[in-house]
């Protein structure tokens, strides 16, 4: 038996240290993962990539995607991860993208995932490693932090089988933050009696740099406490493995602290004064006491539980909403820009003897026609306005071109210059719709492949769908912007075949 074929899959938010990941991650020896997905969870792209592909080591994986996942939340970034991986591969492992995995990574999580399908196991984690600061004791963020260690079923780093992800929908996306998404997975994994184990592999979860306010922030996560005793009953926190946490004090503390205020009761105050005190010494004391982290606990924990109170009951009193329907997306047809990304772009070629297909384009297209989708030909091809070459001239580039690559469905060409104000010319959609037209499919049946931003918009504006695979020449605000962007052609048509 060979070793087990996974895919990797990282939710981000653009933070520097996703670069360490991936380079920890190409350093890593063992089997190397078919496919490597980043998520880009930015509800905005910006004008910079959160990786650009170009960069990338290219034995990182056999198939490199960046896709976007709207600011939806790490939940629902990694179902359009995982949703991306063909159907074929059998684990998708997903690494946070803060994480460090250890030099042998690869080669201790195909060990793990092999031991997981001898004994027929749904999912495996590693064991996570939080350093702590030597010479001082630990601040309340990094003791919470390093609580990770003996979390259960943490995507830090926890694989599953692809088909198990499937049968169970993913993750849930009224998860809205990283918080208690994969418990909820594992709950519902382990419902249907499939067993989940921690593994043997290792991975380092630093602790991040934060702010004063973060503590206070986190207090949103009682809301989606709420949400798990409705899906899996009071006890949930048991089988979770989840510790209870002071709501119950909090509460009290709550309603010591309004009953001072409105009805000026000493003994309300005095509850609340000696509660808060405590509640923040149980923070303070294991901690470095400096002054800014005496500081820090003092405020918080005055405004932690009301705030946690405030998460708990405005939850509690709202109606559940039902789950988002995933609706795979149906691909019919495969539209291919020609320069730079079916062949070599030569500005303003008339010449067939200079085409010269693209790195993996003949396999690629060959791929594609394998499993039955008919593929067209978008391009702008101005130099016949601008006088570069003839119509004969371009003629016979184009029979070339479908003498090196085979013959091709439809062609869609955009004969004018870039101020004759066509419908036709990419960004406009003229031409998408005419090679959807000439396919007999709807343009959102369609996906453009392009190595530019105008290949992308001109699939927008017709409805159809695109994957940017970038050239030297495109801009970074291009990739930025781009919904899905693959390292290569091959890797493009994949995604495609695995999207019909």
């Amino acid at each position: 038996m060979g070793d087990p074929d996974y895919a990797v899959v990282v939710p981000t938010l653009g933070r520097t240290s996703l670069r360490v990941l991936l380079d920890a991650l190409a350093a890593a020896d063992g089997p190397r993962p078919t496919w490597l997905v980043v998520v880009d969870d930015r509800r905005e792209p910006g004008e910079t990539p959160v990786v650009d592909v170009r960069d990338l080591p290219p034995d990182v994986a056999r198939h490199v995607l960046v896709l976007h996942g709207g600011g939806r939340g790490p939940a629902a970034a990694r179902n359009t991860g995982w949703r991306a991986v063909p159907p074929g591969t059998a684990w998708v492992a997903f690494l946070d993208d803060d994480v460090v995995v250890g030099p042998h990574w690869c080669a201790d999580l195909a060990a793990d995932l092999a031991e997981a399908d001898r004994h027929g196991l749904a999912g495996t984690q590693a064991e996570i490693d939080v350093p702590l600061p030597a010479g001082r004791r630990p601040t309340d963020w990094e003791r919470g932090t390093a609580g990770l260690a003996t979390a259960w079923w943490i995507t830090a780093d926890m694989a599953y089988r692809r088909d198990v992800l499937a049968a169970v929908d993913g993750f849930d996306e009224r998860f809205p933050r990283a918080f208690r998404e994969d418990a909820d997975l594992a709950l519902r994994v382990q419902a249907t009696g499939r067993r989940l184990v921690v593994g043997r592999r290792r991975t380092t979860h630093p602790v991040r740099p934060t702010g004063r306010w973060t503590s206070l922030r986190q207090q949103r996560g009682n809301a989606d406490d709420v949400l798990m005793a409705r899906f899996h009953g009071r006890l949930w926190g048991d089988r979770a493995h989840a510790p209870a946490g002071r709501r119950p004090r909090h509460l009290v503390l709550t309603a010591a602290g309004l009953a001072a205020l409105t009805l000026r009761s000493p003994a309300a105050a005095a509850l609340w004064a000696a509660g808060t005190a405590e509640f923040a010494w149980a923070r303070i004391g294991p901690g470095p006491r400096d002054r800014a982290e005496v500081t820090t606990m003092l405020l918080t924990s005055a405004a932690i539980p009301p705030a946690a109170t405030w998460w708990w009951l405005r939850a509690l009193t709202r109606p559940t909403p039902p789950r988002p329907v995933h609706e795979a997306p149906r691909t019919r047809a495969l539209l291919l820009d020609r320069d730079g990304t079916l062949v070599v772009d030569v500005p303003y070629n008339g010449d067939p003897a200079r085409v010269r297909p693209v790195d993996g384009a003949v396999e690629a297209v060959r791929a594609a026609r394998a499993a039955g989708l008919p593929v067209g030909v978008v391009t702008n091809q101005s130099g016949l306005a601008r006088g570069a070459f003839t119509a004969r001239d371009l003629a016979a580039v184009h029979d070339r071109v479908e003498e090196l690559l085979g013959p091709f469905d439809a062609w869609a060409v955009c004969l004018h210059g870039p101020d004759d104000g066509c419908a036709c010319r990419k960004p406009a959609p003229g031409s998408v719709l005419a090679a959807a037209a000439t396919l007999g499919v709807e343009p959102a049946d369609c996906v453009l492949v392009g190595d530019i931003g105008s290949d992308v918009a001109a699939a927008h504006a017709a409805g159809a769908r695109a994957v940017l695979v970038p050239t030297a020449g495109t801009r970074t605000a291009e990739l930025a912007a781009a919904p899905a962007v693959a390292r290569d052609l091959g890797t493009a048509v994949a995604l495609v075949v695995g999207q019909r």
